[in-house]
């Protein structure tokens, strides 16, 4: 038995080093495929005018029950829903985008110390609404007659584009001769050529913020249309572009 041990033994040992001479070979010709690389981010920008608005409404009304509240709430709202179509904006345009019932309590102050519980004393219906307006001649009057109709609540206004996919062309190449310019610059700086591009991958694209109309908005407001400046819609793209380097 032990001679045959020793033979195994030795023959073990002497393919050790075989494997370990194979696996080096293998790391050096990864090590040596390696492309160097230059990896640059480019930001590219194109600034268009608004074709339509986003509007949030909200309807606040509050009653002793909550069957009261509602109803006046409903009531309100359908009087701004109606005008709304009235001033042509489509049933696809319009769109619910929120709605509760609140209790609201009363907390009593206490004289002696001791925690008063709260008084249940009415209850608050909300119902706030998305409206797109692809007018936006119409947008002070409609703001205007909104508020007239019961609308007590929001006023935040989004200005936004339809189709604003040649804007966004716009800022992809921006964005990509703004990598370019990045990745030149270093190659000079490093006293490198400049190769060929190896992977070209984009950010998603999100509009710039545009000036916004926000108010509490309450019947008392100006007698005329609200005036309304729409200023210009942003859009910016980031890319990230790998360069090789020539050799």
């Amino acid at each position: 038995m032990l001679p045959n041990t020793r033979t195994i033994a030795f023959s073990l040992l002497l393919s050790l080093p075989t494997a370990a001479a194979t696996a080096l070979p293998t790391l050096a010709a990864d090590s040596q495929s390696r492309e160097p690389v230059i990896s640059v981010s480019g930001e590219g920008q194109a600034s268009v005018a608004p074709d339509m608005a986003v509007l949030n409404l909200s309807v606040v009304k509050q009653a002793k029950t909550a069957r009261e509240a509602l109803d006046e709430n409903n009531k309100a709202m359908s009087e701004v829903l109606a005008a709304l179509k009235k001033a042509g904006i489509a049933e696809r345009d319009l769109q619910t985008s929120g709605f509760s019932v609140q209790p609201q309590f009363n907390y009593p102050q206490s004289n002696d110390g001791q925690p008063k519980p709260p008084e249940l004393v009415a209850y608050q219906v909300s119902n706030s609404l998305s409206v797109r307006i692809r007018d936006l001649s119409k947008l002070g009057a409609i703001l205007d007659e909104a508020v007239a109709l019961g609308v007590n609540q929001g006023g935040d206004i989004q200005f936004t584009n339809d189709k604003p996919e040649k804007a966004m062309e716009e800022a992809r190449k921006n964005a990509v001769a703004n990598a370019i310019a990045k990745a030149k610059t270093l190659a000079e700086a490093a006293d490198v050529q400049l190769g060929r591009v190896v992977e070209i991958t984009e950010t998603l694209p999100r509009p710039q913020p545009v000036p916004v109309f926000r108010a509490a908005m309450m019947k008392e407001g100006a007698d005329s249309a609200v005036p309304i400046q729409g200023g210009e819609t942003s859009y910016n793209i980031t890319v990230n572009v790998t360069f090789s380097i020539a050799q």
